[in-house]
């Protein structure tokens, strides 16, 4: 029997401030995943959100990581914002032929629902994924605080994911708004992130968590230890999570990650290991 497996990850695999730190620097986009790839066995597709890739990009992502690594990708906003799920066949049939290279690395295909789709939309969510092909997996976001404060509308939801075999996407922002923005990184998180209350219950066999902390790691790790015993506990019921770790800057994100892993792992011993980063080598004159 295989051990049990948690996946970390980022809210993207190329940012400034992890150059020369996490990853060679310079590094040819054509291999920028696969560096990142050395931190953390997932990633958010963020970018899926406002362009559908070209297939040839979707290609060569495929080529930089292994067959286990998991993409989590959202879907397009012409489907969930724009067309509010009731539209935007086009749109989704291109998005979903340009990611077929990636085959099971797409680990969940993420619908973001914007927060005024509220529990009078559940129906439409409902039809939605009824038609979406049964190939791939499907999470979902929603940030209409009724859901997560009305007993009844959050049991008419639970039953609709139920019912696709899709999960809950929680993003978790309580960390970052239990106190004042004490930077500009934090403050812009302030006016973009949605107030958030935790939710921890897992509906599918591959519960999928986002996590923003803060600029300081000892409030972010300080912030994220009811997860650590949630995802500890998904695990010993056989449950295979992924779990993304943000903070306002992002700056220390791989580390981040991967230190979350190492918190769980101490209380399941025979959790899988992370991939071993390549070590970041200073550039030499010879």
């Amino acid at each position: 029997m295989s051990p049990p497996r948690l996946a970390v990850g980022c809210a993207m695999w190329q940012h400034k401030p992890w150059q020369g730190r996490f990853v060679r620097h310079p590094l040819p986009a054509a291999e920028r995943l696969r560096a990142y790839a050395g931190w953390c066995d997932a990633v958010e597709g963020n970018t899926t959100f406002y362009a559908t890739p070209a297939r040839a990009s979707v290609e060569s992502w495929a080529a930089q990581t292994g067959p286990d690594f998991r993409f989590v990708l959202k879907l397009p906003k012409p489907v969930t914002h724009e067309h509010r799920l009731t539209g935007g066949e086009p749109e989704l049939r291109a998005f979903l032929d340009a990611i077929e290279p990636l085959g099971t690395r797409t680990h969940a295909l993420w619908v973001q629902l914007p927060g005024s789709f509220g529990p009078g939309d559940v129906p439409a969510l409902a039809a939605f994924l009824r038609r979406l092909p049964a190939a791939h997996r499907y999470a979902v976001e929603v940030r209409h605080r009724a859901f997560f404060e009305d007993a009844a509308v959050t049991r008419d939801l639970e039953a609709v994911l139920a019912a696709a075999d899709a999960e809950w996407l929680p993003f978790d922002t309580v960390a970052l708004f239990a106190k004042p923005p004490t930077s500009d990184a934090e403050r812009e998180a302030w006016t973009k992130k949605p107030r958030m209350p935790r939710r921890d219950r897992a509906l599918t066999a591959r519960p999928i968590v986002r996590y923003i902390g803060r600029d300081s790691v000892a409030e972010t790790v300080e912030g994220w230890q009811p997860w650590v015993a949630s995802v500890a506990g998904w695990l010993a019921e056989g449950r295979e999570p992924t779990v993304f770790i943000h903070t306002p800057d992002n700056a220390d994100a791989p580390e981040l990650a991967r230190r979350f892993h190492a918190e769980v792992r101490e209380r399941v011993p025979g959790l899988a290991a992370l991939p071993e980063p390549e070590p970041v080598e200073p550039d030499t004159l010879f």
